[in-house]
């Protein structure tokens, strides 16, 4: 949702997906489907906001024919994407646009690596991982 640089590819100029908002803050989200593609869901989240679009139909019978178009990504996003932009034309709402903060009394153990994008140095306490392989 924050980038478009795929925005170019064939599968995304069949279905849309988050490139066409491109939103500049941080956003978590999921998506959801049906076997049947008869329901999609998309469940987004801002640091105080979070909120859920589910498209569907009551009669089971009622579904797309695939799952190019039955997806929760293709139904529910955009539904959601438009709302969030209508919310952030409204500044008197106060929807965060900030990043998410850790909790302070977190009762969980959490171990998450850093990850690296293409062109980040390689942090010096990282050791290569080397298969032990004979050739």
């Amino acid at each position: 949702m924050r980038h478009s640089a795929a925005k170019d590819q064939l599968v995304y100029k069949e279905i849309v997906t988050g490139y066409p908002y491109e939103f500049t803050n941080p956003i978590a989200g999921k998506t959801g489907t049906t076997q049947n593609q008869s329901d999609g869901w998309f469940m987004g989240m801002v640091p105080n906001l979070v909120t859920g679009v589910w498209v569907g139909g009551e009669d089971r019978a009622t579904h797309f024919k695939t799952i190019t178009y039955g997806q929760g990504a293709d139904m529910a996003l955009p539904i959601w994407a438009n709302y969030m932009r209508s919310c952030y034309m409204l500044e008197e709402l106060g929807i965060s646009e900030e990043e998410f903060s850790a909790p302070e009394d977190l009762t969980i153990k959490v171990e998450c690596e850093p990850t690296l994008e293409e062109g980040d140095p390689i942090p010096e306490e990282t050791t290569p991982i080397t298969p032990d392989i004979d050739f």
